[in-house]
């Protein structure tokens, strides 16, 4: 990726955010990496300078650089002026987009950047709004040549990569993939996947059964839910990819998360009647919005986790994988090969997120020929699956490892 002619490579945008405060201190740490070989020039970019100025000194403070504020650029820019946003986009080689909801602040960074060469990474977990700019931007990023990477924290990485980990790992063909670990604009949504008259990709081996609502995991011995993110949507586009381009069998794939037990589940059952209920008026979700530790039944809070609890907290996403041998065929045979594999790290938000926004942003920094050849709008999986980026996470603490695999 080209940089020489742009004073910086990354520029933070929605740096005193509260996601981009930690995104900030985690470039800061990238920045004085033993491993780089070559100097990290980049810019935190917001609304107000005062209050990017008190994020840096606060980094600076928190990792012990007290010369920090004066090695990061400063950029003021605001969503609503669209002339700022292109002259954040004229300096950076990748944009580091912290601002959201996405759906209604997504499109003019995205639109800046593209037409400003620059190229683009969010943390989104909008299915509509991913989906949309893919139809709607994927054509002009690569005649720019440049790359609109969306979903790029906690809330695809780990699924998207760790379906191609698994694959990886298991010398044969997938028939399916499950994980165990927001309700959007459904009509919409459908509405534009019609639209895209899209060729369904093939099925291999049998149909892959969904659990019920509520199910017991037996492997984990707790109970699951189906899994409300953006991770279905985003291993989707990411195994239509791949089988387009590089002919691999797409897999089937399905997210759950474990809930714990039967309290939790009740719990949780009373909290979702209630976000059911709520969401369908205006003053039902102004009360969501306003009131979401009493209507979660203390799951959900307005106030973020404070750095304990940040520090207390970790992840891990199982993957139970199921396929064939090389000599045997998907037609009328049963899957003969398992496998398990997790991905594990860190607090998910705000530790683990910017950690895997980061190592992605400097993907395309450094892989630039293990990319696909021309830009574009893409998945993590399907803009990364050939890059060093599984490697780059498991030095920074998120870790794949493969747990079993056998031949049935």
């Amino acid at each position: 990726m080209v940089t020489a002619e742009r004073p910086f490579h990354l520029v933070v945008f929605g740096a005193s955010g509260f996601t981009g405060q930690f995104v900030t201190e985690e470039v800061a740490r990238e920045q004085v990496d033993p491993e780089r070989s070559s100097r990290l020039p980049w810019a935190v970019a917001g609304r107000s300078r005062e209050k990017l100025q008190r994020v840096l000194e606060r980094a600076a403070l928190k990792l012990g650089r007290p010369t920090l504020s004066s090695e990061v650029g400063i950029i003021i820019c605001d969503i609503a002026n669209p002339a700022s946003l292109e002259e954040m986009a004229k300096q950076a080689a990748v944009v580091l987009n912290c601002v959201g909801p996405y759906r209604f602040y997504g499109e003019p960074v995205i639109k800046a950047c593209i037409e400003n060469g620059a190229s683009c990474i969010d943390i989104s977990g909008e299915p509509q709004f991913l989906e949309l700019m893919q139809w709607k931007y994927h054509e002009k990023a690569a005649e720019k040549g440049v790359y609109i990477i969306g979903s790029s924290g906690f809330d695809s990485i780990p699924a998207d990569l760790g379906v191609i980990y698994t694959r990886n790992k298991m010398n044969g063909n997938y028939s399916s993939i499950s994980t165990v670990y927001g309700f959007g604009d459904q009509s919409s949504l459908k509405k534009l996947r019609n639209a895209s008259n899209l060729k369904p990709v093939p099925l291999v081996g049998p149909k892959l059964k969904r659990r019920w609502p509520i199910s017991y995991c037996r492997e984990l011995k707790s109970y699951s839910i189906p899994f409300m993110g953006s991770d279905v949507s985003v291993v989707r586009r990411t195994q239509r990819y791949l089988y387009e381009n590089f002919e691999e069998s797409p897999v089937q794939y399905a997210a759950y998360v474990a809930v714990g037990g039967i309290t939790s589940v009740i719990k949780l059952m009373f909290a979702g009647l209630f976000f059911l209920f709520f969401v369908r008026f205006g003053i039902g979700r102004q009360l969501l919005i306003k009131f979401p530790w009493f209507f979660s039944f203390g799951y959900f809070s307005k106030q973020g986790p404070t750095q304990k609890q940040l520090d207390a907290a970790s992840f891990t996403l199982t993957f139970f994988g199921q396929g064939y041998g090389q000599d045997i065929g998907a037609d009328k045979n049963k899957p003969n090969l398992k496998i398990c594999t997790q991905v594990k790290g860190p607090e998910a938000g705000y530790v683990a997120t910017p950690i895997a926004m980061v190592q992605a942003a400097m993907t395309l920094l450094n892989d630039a020929s293990d990319l696909p050849k021309a830009g574009g709008v893409f998945t993590p999986g399907a803009a990364f699956s050939k890059t060093k980026l599984i490697d780059r996470l498991n030095k920074h603490g998120i870790e794949f490892s493969v747990i079993s695999s056998s031949e049935v």
